[in-house]
């Protein structure tokens, strides 16, 4: 699972006097062909893009990825479902009421009230049995021989029983647990989950409760069918089949024009394009071929025929990680003056642009731009510039980088390999850091080595890439959480990749997390936010582009950015 918390760093990656959010300006929040489901098709099938068919559908598992997660959206109850901005609202086919006890009522309980007509594939009934199955296995306190990384809020539950039937389902929490929406999404039968070994299966062919069913499911022919759910009680399918395939982003456009796929995601095929003599040349691809081996895929994809390119913010974001544990870094004074200098606005519009989207700098850890309470906290960095804070940590002037005890002011600086807008995000930043007077050294690093061999071990300065965004923000604290000594004493740096924390962080993110009154709970997270950014740990510099390609007949499918796919709303348009 951590692979996919860092969200493929091989993909991609405003003045820090900050800003006021201008929604007007804002990317997309989504782009879908929308079309009413009485102008849908019953039948056919979709071919849907996947970068390889999922080792399992479990998606609590080491070994899930970003495909897991899309798959199980048809198969799995989610309780929730998100719109564009991350706000969740219940799913009726499998909730008819949810309630959590009132702030400052403790303690927190809150109360499920399931569909009667939600069933499994095997005709099981949806009941508490599998709640509870799922928080033993997940919560504090579980056996250590799941193999799980026990996902947020899932630890702050105390217990999980039975209402007053079998269908209605309480869950008491041992301290108020804000996020409460986002457990048990997606939720898998006891069988599933009950015991280690069950849990620790690759999961394939557990019963499902989504408008489809796994039919086949071939990950060496790289081919995912689900099927219509003949367990179903909610809308039927108007598709009569989707095909998961796996079609790795560099196949894709040529997928696309042969009629092979109806639906494919491109921002990697775009970003990571290969130059025309790659393979040929010895030397590897300068910048300026990149981007124009860039430039022509996004305009071949334009081009498709019979194919509509959508495009919308994707609900993930590119930021810079200070590593605060390595040389000149160590010293706050130098991680600030870093950020300071960093233009966010140049970054973000050196990104995204290219790909036809409106450069809109980030300014929040924990947020994205049109998530509620979302503002640019950049401000919380102070006036000094980043001259004058490298002045204070002794750093002179006198040649192209500054310099103390003989030593140049020369930092490293990790990219995905083969990614345009890493380049060009890397040329921008080179240039920023050396009006301050620092020097960086870019280093392209490939994906398989850029977290076993630099992030987790800290053998690196500076390091661009990508985390996934969260529609609960507090969902991704282990991020910014202070590293505690292991048992040998060492630090413990989990996901927090920069290694730098403080007990205030971690008290106003666990008070935030605990506090059920939204106006005071989003007051504490932007308390979080300002300290996050005074600590200098990373730079937010801008949400990724989301590209999708689909096919024009296809209906309710495109870029959906935070939002919850209906599966069974997808199809083939009428006429």
């Amino acid at each position: 699972m951590r692979a996919r918390q860092l969200l493929a760093v091989a993909v991609l990656t405003m003045s820090l006097a900050g800003c006021s959010e201008d929604r007007s300006a804002q990317p997309a929040a989504s782009d879908l062909t929308a079309v009413d489901r009485d102008q849908v098709r019953d039948g056919g099938t979709l071919r849907w893009a996947v970068e390889a068919v999922p080792a399992t559908l479990n998606v609590f598992q080491p070994e899930a990825t970003a495909d897991t997660e899309l798959l199980t959206g048809a198969l799995l109850p989610h309780l929730f479902r998100l719109d564009d901005h991350a706000r969740p609202t219940t799913d009726p086919d499998y909730l008819t009421a949810a309630e959590s006890t009132p702030a400052g009522q403790s303690p927190q309980t809150v109360t499920y009230r399931l569909n009667p007509k939600a069933v499994w594939t095997d005709g099981t009934p949806i009941t508490a049995a599998d709640f509870t199955a799922q928080w033993h296995a997940l919560g504090d306190g579980a056996d250590p021989a799941y193999r799980s990384e026990h996902p947020a809020g899932y630890a702050a539950i105390a217990a999980v029983t039975q209402g007053a039937d079998a269908r209605e389902v309480k869950v008491a929490f041992k301290q108020p647990y804000a996020g409460w929406r986002t457990l048990f999404s997606p939720l898998y039968p006891a069988a599933a989950t009950a015991t280690p070994a069950a849990f620790n299966q690759p999961l394939t062919n557990a019963p499902s409760a989504g408008p489809f069913t796994v039919k086949t499911y071939d990950r060496a022919g790289g081919r995912a069918t689900v099927v219509r759910n003949p367990q179903w009680w909610g809308d039927p399918a108007k598709a009569e089949a989707i095909d998961f395939l796996a079609t790795p982003a560099a196949g894709r456009l040529d997928a696309l024009d042969q009629g092979k796929l109806d639906i494919a995601a491109l921002t990697d095929t775009v970003d990571h394009a290969a130059p025309a003599n790659a393979k040929t040349s010895a030397a590897p691809p300068d910048a300026a071929a990149l981007a124009e081996a860039s430039a022509q895929a996004l305009r071949r994809a334009e081009a498709l025929p019979g194919l509509k390119l959508h495009r919308a913010a994707a609900p993930s974001f590119a930021q810079l990680t200070l590593n605060g544990t390595r040389g000149p870094l160590a010293d706050p004074d130098v991680r600030r003056a870093v950020a300071r200098a960093v233009d966010r606005q140049r970054v973000a519009e050196a990104a995204v642009t290219p790909f036809g989207l409106a450069a809109v700098p980030l300014g929040h850890h924990l947020l994205m731009a049109g998530q509620e309470g979302y503002q640019d906290n950049g401000t919380a960095l102070g006036t000094a510039s980043a001259a004058e804070l490298l002045d204070r940590a002794g750093w002179h002037t006198g040649g192209a980088a500054r310099s103390k005890d003989g030593k140049e002011l020369t930092l490293g600086l990790l990219i995905p390999d083969g990614s345009a807008s890493a380049r060009r995000v890397a040329d921008a930043l080179t240039a920023d850091l050396a009006g301050a007077g620092i020097a960086v050294r870019p280093q392209a690093v490939p994906a398989e080595s850029f977290l076993r061999d630099h992030l987790a071990t800290g053998e690196y300065d500076l390091a661009l890439f990508s985390w996934p965004a969260t529609a609960d923000a507090t969902g991704a604290t282990a991020r910014y959480s202070k590293p505690q000594p292991g048992p040998d004493g060492l630090p413990v740096v989990g996901r927090n990749y920069a290694r730098t924390g403080s007990e205030e962080i971690d008290h106003l993110l666990a008070e935030a997390a605990a506090e059920l009154d939204p106006g005071a709970r989003q007051a504490v997270l932007q308390k979080a936010d300002a300290r996050i950014w005074q600590l200098a740990h990373s730079v937010p510099l801008y949400q990724r582009p989301d590209l999708v390609a689909v096919r024009d007949e296809v209906a309710n499918a495109g870029a959906f950015g935070f939002a919850s796919p209906r599966f069974q709303d997808l199809g083939l348009r009428r006429g």
